[in-house]
């Protein structure tokens, strides 16, 4: 199962084809990650902390 380069929590396969590219395997930020946020193509830090669901 891939994992999140950033945090290390594991990500669904479907969820790494869609937001990484095609010879990539694991993303660089996750849904969990409190401190990157993806923006457009690139990855940056959060502007705030995020709340959890």
């Amino acid at each position: 199962m891939p994992t999140c380069q950033n945090c290390g929590s594991f990500v669904t396969k479907q969820y790494a084809k869609v937001f990484t590219p095609n010879d990539v395997e694991e993303p660089r930020v996750c849904p969990y990650c409190e401190d990157k946020k993806r923006s457009g193509a690139e990855v940056r830090e959060a502007r705030s902390k995020r709340r959890g669901k």
